[in-house]
């Protein structure tokens, strides 16, 4: 059993050292999930990389896609509290199982906090995954339950349930 406690060494070895640039995105996600090579919050792309043509924030809430199942509210709050003052850090999860639906929320007091946020923020790493921070679109206002026009003359709506019901 030596020998296979020494092959991740040696495979976090291999792929950590420069390697050709296409295998650059497999190099940053097993080094830094493995605890060597970038710092957690590493680019995928790279250190220097910027992504281009990016829309201007309008609001000072940011949408995280991306997250782990592992990532809390406090997780969240931790890594982006170093951009600014941060109001809100919020892991969006299912009311059933109270597990992690892989996204959530952070809103912050400025747009230009928020615009830092998302730069610095934007595909790195947060607990083994790569994040991707988006600008939060408002909520769409749900439409309301369109109501039957048909009575019958006695006033009573009629009941359009078709199947058994028992």
């Amino acid at each position: 059993m030596a020998g296979s406690s020494a092959a991740p060494a040696l495979l976090r070895r291999i792929l950590c050292r420069s390697t050709p640039a296409s295998s650059s995105v497999l190099r940053a996600t097993f080094c830094s999930s493995a605890g060597f090579g970038p710092s957690p919050l590493s680019s995928i792309f790279g250190d220097g990389t910027e992504v281009a043509n990016v829309p201007p924030l309008t609001t000072p809430k940011l949408f995280v896609s991306g997250l782990s199942r592992l990532t809390t509210d406090e997780k969240l709050q931790g890594a982006f509290a170093p951009f600014g003052r941060l109001l809100e850090a919020k892991v969006v999860t299912d009311r059933v199982s109270g597990r992690s639906k892989g996204f959530g929320f952070v809103r912050y007091a400025t747009i230009e906090e928020a615009e830092k946020a998302r730069q610095e923020m934007n595909a790195k790493f947060l607990d083994g995954w790569v994040i991707f921070v988006d600008p939060a679109k408002p909520r769409q206002p749900k439409p309301a339950p369109e109501q039957d026009t048909r009575s019958s003359h006695a006033g009573f709506t009629t009941n359009k349930t078709v199947g058994w019901c028992g």
